[in-house]
């Protein structure tokens, strides 16, 4: 549980210098046209490591069931998080997600990065409501994890 603590602390501190990067005008010139998309990935990581951290918490303190089996679920899941929130954000840009507020100016980057987080602290709910939309718009047949006639997800 240690190296777990460690590893979302230093995914965290990572996070943050990253972010930093942007006011600090450190950020390359061919990087700034992209600042959007690599915000909402940062937002959507920081959501899996909150995630993350209140699973340890709730688990190992509350609940009493802390399994080391889920240890590699603690080191991904900031990762996909992150491609959760890079989704997302092709997502709205697509239009085929769509804000309901204004998506001009600062509240528009605002609203990106909100849903941004949201996709990234529910993967799981954000990737089934992505299939629910491909299979609405696009009819693309659900995969085997959210199929209800596949009894083993696979």
């Amino acid at each position: 549980m240690k190296k777990v603590i460690s590893y979302q602390i230093l995914v965290l501190a990572v996070l943050v210098f990253a972010w930093a990067q942007g006011p600090l005008g450190n950020v390359p010139a061919w990087l700034t046209a992209y600042q959007l998309a690599i915000n909402c990935i940062l937002v959507a990581s920081l959501a899996g490591v909150l995630y993350c951290i209140r699973a340890v918490y709730t688990n190992y303190s509350a609940r009493n069931t802390w399994e080391k089996r889920w240890e590699l679920w603690y080191y991904l899941r900031p990762l996909a998080s992150g491609i959760a929130g890079l989704v997302a954000f092709i997502f709205l840009k697509a239009g085929i997600a769509v804000l309901e507020a204004s998506q001009s100016g600062a509240g528009g980057m605002y609203g990106y990065m909100a849903f941004s987080f949201v996709a990234g602290y529910n993967v799981d709910r954000f990737l089934k409501k992505i299939e629910d939309l491909a299979q609405s718009k696009f009819g693309v047949e659900q995969s085997g994890a959210y199929r209800k006639d596949d009894k083993d997800g696979s």
